[in-house]
């Protein structure tokens, strides 16, 4: 029993200190993006602009090729980064959305 107990403690701990771990990462990321963000408008309100929009459009297209309809044929390597890119982002911001970052 006391065992039990202890394992049970020390998976609670593990479990805590991770998701500890996993929201400062992704209170930092958001910062970090932020802060580039303004620091690229500042400096060239253009280029931040064409980035962020080149971006978005990567990110779209990612989107696209992962809900499509399947159709034969090899996909592209750029499709298939574009796809991982996108869902890596998805869950990045489905995660950082539900954490407070104050």
């Amino acid at each position: 029993m006391i065992r039990g107990i202890g394992s049970f403690l020390k998976e609670l701990l593990e479990e805590l200190a991770g998701e500890a771990v996993l929201t400062v990462v992704a209170c930092l990321a958001v910062a970090g993006l932020a802060w580039a963000f303004a620091w690229g408008w500042g400096r060239s309100p253009l280029v931040t602009g064409a980035v962020g929009g080149a971006l978005l459009v990567f990110l779209g297209h990612g989107g696209w090729e992962l809900f499509r309809p399947a159709r034969p044929g090899r996909r592209g390597r750029l499709a298939g980064v574009a796809a991982a890119t996108f869902a890596v982002a998805a869950l990045f911001i489905a995660y950082a959305w539900s954490r407070t970052c104050s």
